[in-house]
């Protein structure tokens, strides 16, 4: 189901939540909106929801115009064929299971027998066939928003939205319900929409991740094009940790020589981000760097701090550029004071267009 956006904005007072917005989402994939509180990613979503109206612009649904400020357009949650899934639950205590998921096609006033065999196979496909008659808040947390989800899809919304869903579960369970929104996707073909703040939430579950800042999009694409390649520095430091430092960038031989601030030859060959000799921000992620003996050519360094992780080991490590931050395998072990050398190889190094 398509969804395109144009010229979207909407202020609370003063304050511009969406700026100017125009995107078109990914047909039948899991596009996750992704920011920091305040970033406008839940704004969008509510005012494509109908729950917010936004300022100017226009939105369409599969082809159908649901708002659009010039013409007055401004169809209601309900007349926008859309389903979604709170943070909340958001499922009513005093009815069972089945009741809960049966609602909106009551509403609907559909025949008794269609409910009952649209709410019992949409149970099913989420895992809750043997929870049917049980009260809903009876339902351990995870069952809970399976509840809600079902609820969403029972009534076979051209689009589903999903607002911070599992923001409300513990560790484990919460990647638990990643997969099974992945799985259950798949299966449906189904366009998604899911708003997160969580990093590792988004790079699990997208196809695509559109990175929100000022009510503006930083940059979108799938979670390796950013994680690897940010366009610029605010996506580099919000996608996991990364290490930036200033470089110059110089045509070699080998194709591209990267020298440090202190002088030191860090890479030589095919590195990908700023094509233009020059300074640069490169950015190497903790997990690149390869730990050499002390006396081997590279960058030499001190281990300052450690921290086991369990399957991996961070450690901070003082060196004539700063101190990095580097990620090995929790089974090496490293001590305080140690002496090494860091290298990269060119292919895990990124040069972003601006200066320190």
């Amino acid at each position: 189901m398509s969804v395109i956006v144009s010229a979207l904005t909407k202020h609370f007072g003063a304050v511009r939540a969406i700026d100017d917005l125009s995107i078109e989402f990914r047909e039948g994939a899991i596009t996750v909106l992704l920011g920091a509180s305040g970033c406008g990613k839940t704004t969008t979503l509510r005012c494509i929801a109908g729950l917010e109206q936004p300022t100017s612009g226009q939105i369409s649904i599969g082809g159908e115009t649901v708002f659009a400020s010039a013409r007055g357009i401004d169809l209601p949650p309900e007349r926008r064929d859309l389903g979604m899934v709170f943070q909340s639950y958001a499922i009513w205590p005093h009815m069972s299971v089945f009741e809960n998921v049966a609602l909106p096609l009551r509403a609907k006033k559909l025949p008794a027998a269609e409910v009952a065999e649209r709410a019992r196979s949409t149970l099913t496909s989420v895992g809750l066939s043997q929870q049917i008659d049980r009260g809903a808040t009876q339902l351990s947390g995870g069952q809970q928003q399976r509840v809600s989800i079902a609820r969403c899809l029972v009534a076979d919304p051209r689009l589903i939205l999903m607002d911070e869903p599992l923001s409300n579960l513990d560790a484990k369970l919460r990647i638990e319900m990643r997969q099974e929104i992945r799985q259950l996707q798949r299966r449906l073909g189904a366009t998604i929409l899911f708003v997160t703040h969580d990093q590792e939430e988004a790079m699990s579950l997208a196809d695509e991740i559109i990175l929100f800042d000022k009510g503006q999009v930083v940059q979108r694409g799938a979670p390796e094009e950013l994680y690897f390649r940010p366009k610029v520095r605010y996506v580099a430091d919000f996608l996991g940790k990364a290490n930036l430092f200033p470089v110059t960038a110089r045509s070699a031989a080998e194709g591209t020589e990267i020298i440090t601030d202190a002088g030191i030859v860090i890479a030589r060959g095919s590195v990908s981000g700023a094509s233009q000799p020059g300074r640069a921000l490169a950015m190497v992620r903790p997990e690149a760097w390869r730990i050499e003996p002390a006396e081997a050519a590279g960058l030499a360094g001190k281990v300052e701090e450690t921290t086991f992780i369990g399957d991996r080991r961070e450690l901070l490590v003082d060196t004539p550029i700063g101190v990095l931050t580097v990620m090995t395998l929790g089974t090496r072990s490293l001590g305080i004071g140690e002496r090494l050398t860091l290298t990269v190889e060119p292919e895990f190094m990124h040069l972003i267009a601006e200066a320190a």
